[in-house]
């Protein structure tokens, strides 16, 4: 797996806290630059052999802010690592994913793309600062399908302050008007250094709405295959993460992780580019690696292998069992309601309560 952080963004949305920049566009060469030199270190690091890249991931920020011949030597190093059948991602905004993009994108090798939609109301755009308003997110899904991209995403967000059933029917009835086959659905939360963070009132999570929205996409026979995903087609990249596989990360505020190893490239695209090959080293002990699994396993379909429980927490699964919180078969147990996921990981793995 490898994923790979573009920080360039047009605009700045009210609520986003990854590593993005709006005013550092000329710096786009130069942190192509800085990638290659740390994709050159990470291939030696992870002994990555030929074919054995099987997802590659371009997150933001904003990946279509930079044009497909920027991204040419990029890929051009990474391919001969790549899979046959290798899912290879980009995120994408609807006002910059031009048509000249998404086929010099197509060309590189990409085939599938996550549309940073959020919602089809323009109030609820602007409040949340999108640079594309209704229309240009409906012409970017079709243009990008018509253009022969089979596997198409897009991220919506709920529990926003003014959210209402009509509001989020809306922004569902329109999606699956689109030629996706995956879509995400965030919840509003508050981050430290947005423009939200100011005003807390902007989230207004609601469980029983929360639930009304989940069921509704599911209508769509879209399976909820993480607490935020759901799709006819499951994305190879989310599910990798999902069971705990080693990746890669590439990028000012990546991070990558092999083995009970995280490492984390300095987050500041000034000193990543002036050294890429700055990265902070965690190492995670025992009961970090089991928690991240069991917490990993109850918000998605991957659940939790039997054999990384201990007697107590067996015990503890067991007990749920019987109460229907939690199913098991084929030693693995898995969560029905990912709401309950963090109440459920709580439970499991703190004995002292």
């Amino acid at each position: 797996m490898l994923y790979i952080h573009i920080p360039f963004c047009d605009s700045k949305c009210s609520y986003c806290a990854f590593n993005s920049y709006v005013d550092k566009f000329h710096l786009k060469q130069k942190y192509i630059d800085a990638l290659l030199q740390q994709l050159d270190f990470e291939l030696k690091i992870f002994d990555m052999e030929k074919k054995s890249i099987k997802t590659l991931f371009l997150g933001g920020g904003t990946p279509s802010t930079i044009s497909p011949k920027l991204y040419e030597p990029l890929f051009k190093k990474i391919k001969p690592y790549l899979a046959s059948d290798a899912e290879i991602t980009s995120e994408a905004n609807p006002n910059s994913a031009t048509r000249e993009w998404l086929l010099g994108m197509k060309e590189l090798g990409v085939n599938r793309l996550s549309f940073g939609v959020q919602s089809f109301n323009e109030d609820k755009l602007k409040l949340l600062n999108r640079a594309h308003n209704s229309k240009q997110a409906k012409e970017a899904v079709k243009l990008a399908s018509e253009l022969g991209y089979k596997n198409i995403s897009l991220d919506l967000i709920y529990a926003t302050q003014g959210d209402t059933k009509e509001l989020l029917q809306n922004d569902i009835d329109e999606a699956f008007k689109l030629p996706i086959n995956h879509l995400s659905a965030y919840a509003l939360t508050i981050e430290e250094g947005t423009a939200f963070e100011s005003k807390p009132q902007m989230s207004k999570e609601n469980l029983d709405l929360t639930t009304w929205l989940f069921d509704e996409i599911s209508k769509y026979s879209f399976e909820q295959y993480e607490i935020s995903n759901f799709g006819s087609y499951k994305s190879k990249h989310n599910l990798g993460y999902w069971q705990y596989r080693d990746y890669i990360g590439l990028g000012s505020g990546a991070v990558g992780k092999k083995g009970n190893e995280r490492f984390y490239p300095v987050s500041d695209i000034d000193e990543y580019i002036k050294n890429p090959l700055n990265i902070q080293k965690e190492i995670l002990n025992d009961s970090d690696i089991l928690f991240e699994k069991i917490f990993l396993g109850l918000r998605s379909i991957i659940g939790i292998d039997k054999h990384i429980l201990n007697t107590k927490e067996i015990e503890r699964a067991n007990t749920l069992v019987k109460e229907n919180k939690l199913k098991f078969h084929s030693n693995t147990y898995y969560n029905p309601n990912f709401l309950l996921a963090d109440e459920i990981a709580i439970f499991l793995t703190n004995f002292n309560s």
